[in-house]
């Protein structure tokens, strides 16, 4: 039984006298209502599981209030039964799974100034080599010797050298930032330094011994072009080692603990700065952590206040100067006596809230397998029909849910999980199942068991915004008994560094006849 309580027969009748009173009233009413609203108002409900995401939801304002969102769909929605094809009708399921949409967030033109000065310097990267080859033949055309074929070779090779460079720098530079770091990165930084010094550098040797002395050697002037190519090429190694090779080899042990719940994963990094190892850790954190959810770590708070409320102290010896603090002692001192009993109380808790949800997941099981039934069944009926009649798999997820929504809805707020579903998600889900003939086990493994918290991100596009707290430079690099947090709305994230230790292996030799044993058979034993 969901409820434990008990009714004498007197309040028992009483009772459902006054429901069946409560109940004929709130029928007039609701037929009241019915008769001055439009019949198509029904359709346009917005109902969801939980009334907070991942994200926080805006009501719609231009809806009424009867439209609002119900977080009790599940206890008042008509459900229809597995084997019951017009129990609800599709008008009344056209309204399930609208969310309203969180506040748009304005775009942040700021994260994409390194990506757009790599590409100003990636355009004069590509257009330098080709001035130096232009110029000389729009300037001083007829002073020019003959280019040779030696020359003409160079033209090959200087071609093919920047469809090289153009294709590994977009490869490795010109990429969207994963995230906007605090402070600057220093080695992007000094590669684009060296190689904007790099240009200016051939920039001014081109305008002072070429351009001013309008040189005719044609081949000298393109095996010029080329040298810098090769120089280009040579950067583009150098930001390879230092930006992709460099942090590879693993250097440091990062332990990280979620200042709430305690879970705790351990990551091994190499040589990276403290923003850099932080990126890191955050993009493992949503694919390594469950989800958070605050609403299991109330229960230890509740069950103190609620010690604390249940005590009185009377002050038998009247008013005195120091009665709050000798209140406050006396709560104490019957907190620590109730201490010794409080276990008990602890474990009865968990062992009621065990069974409650076994009780919940058993219903919500056989809830689901017969809906899956009853889509079976549809669809053996579906291959009789003509192919212009065939349901969608979105109408038969809309048409299946109701049968499982009372049972899904307790289990979820028996668990706590309301706040990680909503009614749009869940029907996504189940029409993916049905689209790709998954079995009921496979539907219920996303509510059984907690997913990583990436699976439970409303929009993956949106910026999450999280502080990095360090007492040492964000800039420095990870260093053995370095500690920094990552600090969300709700939670953080307690990092502390570790040097892995250097490893010795020795060598022993074993000589391969010192296992071997000699078996002597004595005279008389019987073989």
């Amino acid at each position: 039984m969901d409820t434990d309580s008990i009714h004498s027969g007197y309040s028992h009748h009483s009772n459902r006298s006054r429901g069946s009173n409560k109940q004929s009233e709130r029928s007039s009413r609701d037929r009241h209502k019915s008769h001055s609203r439009d019949s198509s108002s029904r359709s346009d409900k917005n109902v969801t599981i939980s009334a907070s995401s991942a994200q926080p939801q805006q009501p719609d304002q231009s809806s009424a209030p009867t439209d609002a969102q119900d977080d009790n769909w599940g206890e008042t929605t008509t459900a229809v039964t597995g084997t019951s094809d017009h129990s609800l009708s599709q008008e009344d399921l056209a309204g399930f799974g609208k969310d309203t949409e969180g506040p748009v967030e304005k775009l942040n033109c700021v994260r994409f100034l390194p990506l757009a000065l790599t590409l100003v310097l990636g355009l004069m990267v590509l257009v330098t080599p080709l001035s130096f080859l232009v110029l000389p033949q729009l300037m001083w055309p007829e002073r020019l010797q003959a280019c040779g074929t030696a020359c003409e070779g160079l033209f090959l090779s200087l071609a093919f050298k920047l469809l090289i460079l153009l294709l590994a720098g977009w490869a490795l530079l010109v990429r969207p930032a994963r995230a906007s770091l605090p402070r600057i990165a220093v080695f992007r930084a000094l590669l684009g330094l060296l190689t904007l010094l790099l240009l200016l550098s051939y920039w001014l040797f081109f305008g002072v011994r070429i351009l001013d002395s309008q040189d005719e050697n044609y081949q000298g002037i393109v095996q010029f072009a080329v040298s810098l190519v090769d120089a280009l090429l040579f950067i583009h190694y150098l930001a390879v080692v230092l930006l992709e090779i460099r942090h590879l080899q693993p250097c440091f042990s990062l332990c990280v603990v979620r200042s709430t719940d305690g879970e705790t994963h351990h990551y091994n990094l190499g040589q990276l700065s403290i923003q850099r190892a932080a990126l890191v850790i955050l993009e493992h954190y949503y694919k390594d952590f469950s989800v958070h959810n605050p609403a299991l770590l109330t229960a230890a708070k509740s069950r103190a206040a609620k010690h604390l409320a249940g005590l009185k102290v009377y002050n038998v010896d009247g008013a005195g100067s120091d009665t709050a603090t000798a209140q406050s002692r006396a709560k104490i001192a019957a907190a620590a006596r109730q201490r010794d009993t409080s276990h008990n109380e602890l474990y009865y808790e968990e062992a009621e809230h065990d069974r409650r949800v076994r009780k919940r997941r058993a219903r919500l099981v056989v809830a689901v397998e017969e809906a899956f039934t009853h889509v079976r069944r549809l669809q053996e009926e579906e291959k009789k029909k003509l192919p212009g009649d065939e349901m969608d798999p979105r109408e038969a997820a809309q048409a299946i849910f109701p049968s499982m929504a009372r049972a899904l809805q307790k289990y979820l707020r028996t668990t706590r999980q309301q706040h990680c579903h909503s009614m749009d998600s869940i029907q996504a889900h189940l029409a993916f199942c049905i689209t790709n003939n998954m079995t009921p086990k496979a539907f219920l493994e996303s509510y059984l068991m907690a997913g990583p918290t990436l699976q439970y991100t409303r929009e993956c596009r949106q910026t999450r915004q999280w502080t990095l707290v360090s007492e040492a430079s964000v800039n420095s690099p990870l260093r053995h008994g370095s500690e920094f947090q990552l600090k969300s709305s709700d939670f953080s994230l307690v990092v502390t560094s570790k040097a892995i230790p250097h490893l010795k292996l020795g060598e022993e030799y074993v000589h391969p006849k010192s296992h071997k044993f000699v078996l002597q058979l004595q005279s008389e034993t019987s073989v």
